[in-house]
């Protein structure tokens, strides 16, 4: 029988790295993106595509009709500071949006497991123990969290209602070739384009904010091993290991120092308001279940980044 896997958001920085995987395990796939994020050369020409809006009949429809046993979600609004702005806009894509895709992918008949891409990073709020467990109290400091977890909570009653295995993968901060860096998060790809562009970057606070790093390619493994595995029920992925954004900024100077006429500086501004001061997720769990365990630790993976960014200027 023939392995069919819908990627939603699958243009963008995650799920496009996500397709490449899928397609190397033989399944045939499907992107549903928009593209107000994405970009259609990060797209693999081995995949099937439909621009879409997740929240279109649209969308819907054509999970229906492809029939896939695996859909992974990974299209969201995911600009924490625009959820408080409008939370609204926020539930529509995150929650009404997911829905309609869960739906659609629902009535094909043959789905086996849905792969959700959560937040571990924003699930947990202020930790009260470090590194953060799944057993960890869930309390969001924005609606973008909270859209997460409702997702979550929609995902349970799913397999319990129609016995589709259900897996939210609660990611850390992600970084890697590929990231957007233009957008409000990403602060690896937002650095590497400033200093290229032989401008200062700007670190918000003390700097001492700390977050939990994982490289796209480990993020990608993680998802493998969820779906070889089967897995159901929500797990962490993360390295366990606290960066700075301070250390980050030096360490991409760095990289960046021989490329470059001019080093940009770094420009210190006041904190920004709700921001956590530490985060850090505990991904014990996904290893007891399938083995998983990092392998690109945060220099080898900040190395790799900047040297990706460095090619996409013609600067290597």
């Amino acid at each position: 029988m023939e392995k069919r896997a819908v990627v939603t958001g699958g243009a963008g920085f995650i799920g496009s790295h996500i397709v490449d995987s899928l397609l190397e395990k033989g399944f045939k796939t499907l992107v549903i993106d928009d593209l107000s994020s994405g970009k259609i050369e990060n797209l693999n020409d081995g995949a099937e595509f439909l621009k879409a809006d997740i929240c279109s009949p649209e969308a819907a429809e054509t999970l229906e009709k492809f029939k896939p046993q695996v859909l992974s979600h990974h299209a969201a609004q995911m600009d924490v500071r625009h959820s408080v702005m409008d939370p609204a806009f926020d539930a529509k894509i995150n929650v009404s949006g997911f829905c309609n895709i869960l739906e659609g992918a629902r009535k094909g008949g043959t789905l086996t497991q849905v792969v959700f891409a959560s937040s571990g990073g924003a699930m947990y709020g202020e930790q009260d123990v470090h590194p953060a467990p799944e057993s960890h109290p869930v309390r969001p400091e924005s609606p973008y969290g909270l859209s997460k977890y409702v997702g979550e909570r929609y995902l349970d009653w799913y397999h319990r209602t129609y016995g589709f295995k259900t897996c939210s993968l609660r990611y850390g901060n992600i970084y890697g070739p590929r990231q957007n860096p233009h957008g409000e998060a990403g602060a690896a790809a937002i650095f590497c384009n400033k200093l290229l562009a032989e401008q200062n970057v700007t670190v918000f606070g003390d700097g001492k904010q700390t977050r939990d790093y994982v490289f796209v390619a480990d993020v990608v493994r993680a998802h493998s091993a969820a779906i070889d595995n089967e897995l159901n029920g929500s797990f962490n992925v993360g390295t366990g290991v606290e960066t700075d954004v301070l250390t980050l900024a030096n360490v991409l100077r760095e990289e960046m120092r021989p490329h470059v006429n001019r080093l940009g500086e770094i420009e210190m501004a006041p904190a920004r308001l709700g921001e956590q001061l530490r985060s850090v997720i505990d991904a014990s769990l996904l290893k007891a279940h399938t083995g998983f365990r990092p392998e690109v630790s945060i220099a080898e993976g900040l190395g790799q980044t900047a040297s990706f960014f460095r090619e996409q200027q013609g600067n290597t």
